[in-house]
């Protein structure tokens, strides 16, 4: 019998793929292919290379869950974890707001963002070209931190990419509720490595035998990308003001530019 053709399959749509791969993801729950298959299904959408995934709750430092950092690039994340992140803005801004959201990080750095030594250590050293955050709630308080970045010759990430992921998120949050549940990742597992001196954080030891409360505050903001403005509007002083305790501290510490600041917190992480 002669074989009858078989038409050709359409391709699959968006919608489809979505479908196809979060059917993947939910049957993935509880077991060690969950994260890879929540990326792809993050990334139909909003392709990106980079990811770094903590734990967050009110008690300990970030901790470590998963990334795809390169071997050379490793280094920058051992010193990012071991205290550096209290200068990333999507900490900071998680620790003001502590909830559920998207953002790009140009839409929460300082003004001065780039010009501070953590940009240029961190982010130049591992050549990302843009960088965005995804924080989920747990519901026991617990939170979630996706770092999804592009590197350096990709596009930036684009308001449709936000909206996409902010869409996205009642589904991602129930997903991970599900998979990290109370019993994944608990107090003692987070503590069991971490002696209680490590887990103070080093921004609040900072300069603490040699400069007043507001010096050390000024310094912080230095450190986090502020000028001398925007310095002024964040704490409430004028910027003439702002330019005298710096000049202050940086005579007390006995330093003379932005990048020995940051040396000088560098060492308070012990």
């Amino acid at each position: 019998m002669p074989s009858k053709n078989i038409p050709p399959q359409a391709p699959k749509t968006r919608e489809t793929l979505r479908a196809d791969s979060l059917s993947k993801t939910i049957d993935a729950i509880g077991q060690a292919e969950f994260l890879p298959r929540l990326l792809d299904y993050l990334r139909i959408d909003v392709p990106f290379v980079g990811i770094l995934l903590l734990l967050l709750d009110e008690k300990n430092r970030p901790f470590h869950i998963y990334d795809t950092i390169q071997t050379p690039y490793r280094i920058n994340l051992d010193m990012y974890l071991d205290g550096v992140y209290q200068l990333d803005p999507f900490y900071t801004h998680f620790c003001k707001h502590r909830q559920t959201g998207a953002m790009l990080i140009r839409d929460v750095a300082p003004d001065r963002f780039s010009q501070t030594e953590y940009y240029r250590r961190y982010y130049k050293n591992i050549e990302l070209q843009d960088e965005m955050a995804i924080f989920t709630d747990l519901h026991d308080g617990r939170f979630l931190f996706f770092s999804i970045s592009r590197r350096a010759s990709k596009l930036r990430f684009r308001r449709n990419d936000l909206k996409s992921i902010t869409r996205d998120l009642p589904v991602l949050s129930a997903l991970c509720r599900r998979h990290f549940g109370e019993d994944s990742y608990n107090q003692e597992s987070l503590t069991s490595n971490v002696g209680e001196e490590r887990l103070q954080y080093a921004l609040e030891r900072f300069g603490e035998a040699l400069l007043t409360p507001r010096e050390h505050e000024v310094a912080v903001c230095i450190l986090k990308g502020h000028s001398s403005k925007s310095l002024a509007r964040e704490i409430d002083i004028s910027p003439e003001t702002v330019k005298i305790h710096r000049r202050n501290l940086y005579r007390k510490l006995g330093i003379s530019s932005q990048s020995e600041l940051f040396l000088k917190f560098l060492n308070t992480l012990g």
